[in-house]
């Protein structure tokens, strides 16, 4: 029996367990794949208090070491689901794991393409932050893929650096607020092309550019660096019995990262906010560990 089961092993669920670990309490992080979440795609990241540039595989050793010197128990499995009751059951595709309570940090992979080499190009060219990679671009020819507030916000900020932004958007209209459409509109160094389909990437081992079709014609398109921007998917599914979610699949809670369910807490990209960054994640989980230590006191 744990005092409390982390789900997910990203920032979120291990400054979670960081935490809980420090209030004295027996934690389980269960992470389905390799624990550091999103950030392990990024080669170098800039925008973290107290590293001035460290990888984001490097970061994340680092947090799984603190969590490890704290006593932390790992375990690498997925979980498919959540039982409610006195006590919480985590169950996996490899046990079954009871915990007095559960902190929820699943977080949300951001959708992609699906096209061929997409995988092997992600951190070597394919970026989906401009917040953590727009400074390598900068004087550089970047795409962004999307039209919506998060892909307009991107463009934005990249054409502050780069030479040249070229946004390709596969509906005929942009999608995001009139203000940032109008703002992107005064940017002299961004091309909007709308009625776009993304169809290939060039380059093997980093990307060189991409293959577009509009207007029933092919073309290459030259780029040092592509930004998707297609949205987030949330894997939250699993937990839908013990977890309210919205309509976009996120987990309803509020800044307390508190669910409905008694004993049930959430934390990072997988609760429904408006910032996604790294320190947001690392904020939300210490939040939940304390909320989590302190319902866990009150039994």
């Amino acid at each position: 029996m744990y005092d409390i089961a982390v789900v997910g092993g990203g920032p979120a669920g291990l400054t979670a367990a960081l935490y809980a670990l420090r209030a004295g309490k027996k934690v389980l992080i269960i992470e389905k794949a390799a624990f550091g979440g999103q950030i392990t795609f990024s080669p170098k990241v800039e925008n973290i208090p107290g590293f001035t540039e460290i990888s984001g595989n490097e970061f994340a050793e680092k947090m799984v070491d603190q969590v490890l010197a704290q006593g932390g128990e790992f375990e690498v499995s997925e979980a498919t689901a959540i039982k409610d009751g006195k006590t919480k059951t985590v169950i996996t595709d490899s046990g079954e794991f009871e915990a007095k309570a559960v902190v929820i940090a699943a977080g949300a992979r951001h959708r992609l393409l699906g096209l061929e080499n997409e995988q092997n190009l992600i951190g070597n060219g394919i970026s989906f932050c401009a917040v953590c990679d727009g400074a390598f671009f900068a004087g550089k020819t970047v795409g962004v893929v999307g039209g919506g507030n998060s892909a307009l916000q991107e463009a934005l900020l990249l054409a502050e650096t780069s030479r040249k932004v070229m946004v390709f958007q596969n509906l005929d209209r942009l999608t995001g607020e009139q203000k940032l459409i109008d703002r992107l509109d005064k940017k002299s160094n961004v091309e909007v092309l709308l009625g776009c389909e993304v169809l290939a990437y060039t380059g093997v081992d980093e990307l060189q550019g991409v293959v577009v079709r509009r207007d029933g014609e092919t073309r290459e398109y030259k780029l040092d660096g592509l930004f998707l921007a297609v949205g987030l998917v949330p894997q939250n599914a699993p937990f839908a019995d013990v977890a309210a979610l919205d309509d976009r699949g996120y987990i309803a809670a509020g800044e307390d990262c508190v669910t409905a369910t008694p004993g049930v807490f959430v934390a990072g990209d997988c609760r429904n906010k408006q910032i996604r960054q790294v320190t947001t994640a690392c904020a939300d989980g210490a939040v939940a560990a304390l909320a989590a230590c302190r319902y866990i006191d009150s039994l």
